[in-house]
């Protein structure tokens, strides 16, 4: 059910605004709305002033990301201003340790870089000191790109006057040095060049075995690696030591955070000492009397609570009131839409349709029993609300399991077996009873969907909306008629006689063709207010057409019901027939236990969805809009 609203306001001195706040607001559920939108004042004013928490806000997201748990603390209690110096100073503190992390980790960067120069030349067997003490010729390190190293290997290498000493290979070069007689250095720095010869440098402290360098460099990266460490062990340190204390700070912080917002759906009227705000929104009416009950003696709060709902600009946010059991389809209807104020909570619909569909296309006691128990189990451990629907769904899976006679697959007699249940009916044929059956409960549940479209309008006081329409009075006579007449013939009853068909077919019908212009004439609205009465007329005849096809699919769309239940059973039957049990020998416990998990896991997901398909498609579309907005209480922001 949608919990009845009162509109309240709140008005004061601007200086008390703070204190509102903090005594009442936050200590009550309320819907907070724009006041300068709702009253639409000439003298009401919105705030302009800057919250002076807004730059706090990603300082305390950072100090609490690197708290393990932050969700779990002792609140210390602490005042705004000085939760702002305490954040301010923890952020300056920790900020100095990260700057040294950062020069630490620019340092390992940089030996990283002299380490991946080094490794490709590693294999040398020989120092850089002896290779700078050769008297003759001097050494460049480099790499050479593969395309350009197998021409110079192939034409130049044996004519050039120098030695090439090859030392690795990656996918892209060859790495090496050229060992360069001092007299053709020229020369041969012009053939470097047509080779695409490119020269690394290594580090000027290397003069011994490149291997040796490379392990004089990691222990120097270790003992960097050690002073970062330390940083982060004196940031967790401070962090621990002040836990509770930076933590309630955050809180704090952001508590006042969203508190001085409040501010910005504020309105103001006065200027300087004589400046007055005001607050509004809605609230339920025990809510509203707590409210009354506490502001009557505060001199500096007025407190007004209207019942009237429809004077103000918007409509009130929607609170969805239900019991535990029905609870968990509420996840169902938000995700297709809040009911509007005005219209009835569709969740006790959903759930006992949903659930009943459900269990007819799923029907088998042992699969319904698991479904209970799974659901059972994970709406106790992590309150899922697909656990309580699973619950709930599970129980008709087990009412219409022993309907079906179906105990994982095993069958024992019953009222109605689906494979087996076939008729001979007029004009159809042969055909299986659960089929016919879900026809009938479609149509059932159409006109079903017709009578609470037609409350929706008694409840908004529509009385065109309730007599004109394919889902209002005339589109409920004429569905019901023929949905009658083809029971009667499908039965071999007698059909009703012409006058009985054209009250209850035809004039519905025109009532229909021209349900915009009866329900403004009705309503007292603008009869035609687009376009002439013949075009008015004609767009009706056309629409009537889609009514007519929407009518016809929608009753077919159920028949899916009868055809999951038959090819449930069907499915069964073949888990049944492989483990050897359908002619009746021993069943194998293994192929049937895998059989029931295949068809529970694959088929219950599928029918979960296609019941969905029927609720929001064919059912909701005749009666529901969804146009609402949810209830917000203000301090559910603060928590």
């Amino acid at each position: 059910m949608i919990e009845k609203m009162q509109f309240v306001t709140l008005s004061g001195p601007k200086t008390d605004l703070d204190n509102l706040i903090k005594k009442y607001l936050s200590k009550v559920d309320i819907h907070l709305d724009n006041a300068v939108e709702e009253f639409d004042h000439d003298h009401l004013n919105s705030y302009y002033e800057e919250n002076p928490f807004e730059g706090y806000l990603p300082l305390c997201e950072d100090i609490a990301s690197l708290i393990e748990r932050p969700e779990k603390f002792d609140i210390v209690k602490i005042k705004s201003k000085d939760a702002c110096e305490l954040i301010d100073e923890t952020h300056k503190e920790i900020q100095k340790n990260r700057d040294a992390i950062t020069k630490h980790e620019a340092q390992l960067s940089a030996i990283d870089d002299e380490i991946s120069k080094i490794e490709p030349f590693t294999s040398l067997n020989t120092t850089i000191e002896k290779l700078s003490d050769l008297s003759l010729f001097t050494h460049r390190f480099g790499r050479i790109p593969h395309k350009n190293f197998e021409k110079f290997d192939r034409f130049l290498k044996p004519d050039i006057h120098s030695i090439f000493i090859e030392t690795s290979r990656d996918n892209a070069f060859v790495y090496g040095l050229f060992l360069i007689p001092l007299t053709e250095v020229n020369d041969i720095s012009k053939t470097l060049v047509d080779i695409a010869f490119e020269e690394i440098h290594l580090p000027a402290e290397c003069s011994g075995l490149l291997s040796d360098e490379i392990s004089k460099f990691e222990e120097e990266k270790d003992k960097i690696q050690e002073l970062i460490d330390k940083e982060h062990a004196a940031i967790n340190e401070f962090l621990d030591n002040n836990r509770d204390k930076l933590l309630s700070a955050i809180r704090r912080i952001q508590i006042s955070h969203n508190n001085f917002d409040v501010r910005k759906l504020a309105g103001v009227t006065g200027e300087h000492d004589h400046a007055f705000q005001t607050v509004c929104g809605w609230m339920t009416v025990p809510q509203a009397k707590k409210l009354e009950e506490k502001t009557k003696d505060d001199p500096n709060v007025i407190c007004t609570v209207s019942d009237d709902v429809d004077e103000h600009r918007k409509t009130p946010p929607v609170k969805l009131k239900n019991n535990r059991f029905i609870r968990p389809f509420e996840t169902f209807v938000r995700m297709y839409g809040m009911p509007n104020y005005h219209e009835f909570d569709p969740t006790w619909f959903l759930c006992l349709t949903y659930s009943i569909i459900f269990g007819m296309m799923f029907g088998d006691i042992g699969q319904g029993l698991c479904l209970l128990i799974i659901g059972l189990i994970l709406y106790k451990i992590e309150h899922f609300a697909i656990a309580g629907v699973a619950c709930c769904v599970s129980v008709f899976s087990i009412l219409f399991g022993a309907l079906f006679g179906s105990f994982f697959g095993f069958e024992f007699e019953s009222v109605i077996h689906p494979l087996h249940s076939v008729a001979e009916l007029p004009i159809i044929g042969r055909i299986n009873h659960v089929i016919v059956a879900a026809f009938f409960f479609g149509a059932f549940i159409i006109l079903v969907t017709m009578i609470v479209n037609m409350a929706n309008a008694i409840k908004r006081k529509k009385l065109g909306s309730f007599l004109f329409g394919p889902n209002a009075l005339t589109g409920f006579i004429f569905y019901g008629s023929i949905v009658t007449i083809l029971a009667l013939v499908l039965t071999g009853h007698t059909v009703p006689g012409t006058i009985i068909m054209i009250v209850t077919l035809v004039i519905p019908l025109i009532l229909i063709m021209c349900e915009k212009p009866l329900r403004n004439l009705v309503e007292r609205k603008k009869v035609f207010p687009e376009g002439s009465p013949a075009m008015s007329v004609a767009t009706g005849f056309f629409e009537l057409f889609d009514y007519l096809l929407t009518y016809l699919s929608n009753s077919l769309s159920f028949l899916r019901i009868g055809v999951f239940a038959v090819s449930h059973a069907a499915m069964m039957q073949v888990v049944m027939t492989l483990s050897g049990a359908e002619n009746g020998g021993s069943a194998n416990l293994l192929i049937v236990i895998i059989g029931n998990v295949i068809v529970v896991c694959m088929e219950g997901l599928i029918v979960g969805i296609q019941v969905l398909r029927l609720e929001y498609y064919e059912m909701f579309g005749r009666f529901y809009e969804g146009s609402g907005r949810e209830f917000v209480a203000y301090r559910k922001n603060i928590k």
